[in-house]
Formats: structure tokens, sequence, C-alpha cells
């Protein structure tokens, strides 16, 4: 599994013929990870990735070779590049502070959701306890934008997505997307 997943990393680095992007697949920049998981960065890193088209990749677990961590950081190198081009010089402290403010800002969206109507009717149509939501936040903008989605983990592995919902934490409005 790591050689493999070095493999597609050293494939990616050698076959780039346009302009040196980094590891960027459609609008996301991928950066690519190896080491112990730290599930609190990540879940942050998920929650801003809309905003930022930024994404984390495991490429390999806590033990991982010379060549293969020169590797990774090589092609991170060239992304962390692209990302300035795109975003500018500062573009890591904002992203820094975009993750430590993500968690306040899951508490506002929660806040808002566990008192509006059109959640926990959706939640009663999906058979959900409101204590018991588990959801995936994405900010999307700075403009106090959430999509908001909620799974029924009871429910087969297919089905397990129930329902989609922009949120704005500004004027405090719950839509249904889907």
């Amino acid at each position: 599994m790591k050689i493999a997943g070095f493999l597609f990393v050293i494939m990616i680095l050698f076959s780039s013929c346009k302009k040196d992007e980094g590891s960027s697949y459609g609008e996301y920049y991928w950066i690519y990870t190896y080491g112990y998981p730290r599930m609190d960065f990540f879940e942050a890193a998920e929650g801003i990735s809309e905003k930022w088209k930024i994404k984390y990749h495991a490429v390999g677990g806590c033990m991982v070779s010379h060549e293969e961590e020169r590797g990774v950081n090589a092609i991170n190198k060239r992304t962390y590049a692209a990302i300035e081009r795109k975003y500018g010089k500062g573009w890591l402290a904002a992203y820094d502070k975009d993750m430590q403010d993500f968690a306040m800002k899951n508490v506002d969206v929660m806040d808002i959701l566990i008192t509006n109507k059109l959640f926990r009717d959706e939640l009663k149509k999906h058979y959900i306890k409101a204590y018991n939501v588990d959801k995936e936040v994405f900010e999307l903008n700075n403009e106090g934008e959430f999509k908001v989605i909620v799974y029924n983990n009871d429910l087969k592995y297919e089905n397990k997505e129930c329902f989609r919902l922009a949120v704005n934490t500004k004027n405090r409005t719950v839509n249904l997307i889907q």
C-alpha cells in the first residue's frame, strides 16, 4: 500500500507537462501527508477545503522510507508554490487562522441548526436523534455561508447521507439543498 501510494505520487511528479501547478486535480490542490494522523487538524482542513480548494491525502502511515518522504515533500513543495501564486505570500497565515477558527464556526452552525424547525423536521424524517447528529460542515466563504451534510450511520453504507443544508451564520438561515 505504501509503495503503491509512493509510486502514484512519483508518477504525478514526472508526468506533468504543463505549467507547474503542483498536485492539483480539478479545482483542488492536493497536499500529501504521512505520519500519525491528527484528527482535529484533518477535520478543520476538510471543513475549510471548499473555501480554500485545498485537500489532504495520506500516502503513508507512521513508518515511511526516506525516499517516500523526499518524494512527498518534493511534490508538496511544488504544490505550496502553486498555492502561493494563487493566494499570495500571506496565504499560509490566513489558512492557519481559518483552521483555528473553524472549531468555533462549527459550534455556531450547530447552534443555528439545533433551534431550526426545518432541521429538526428533517432529522425526524430520517430517524436521527437531535443529540446524535453525525454531520460534516464545510465553510464556503468569508460571508458566513456553510454547507452541512447530515448522515445516519445506522443505515446501509450507500444510503448513509440523508440530507444537505445551506446555513448562513450571519443572517441565521437554514435552507435544504437536497
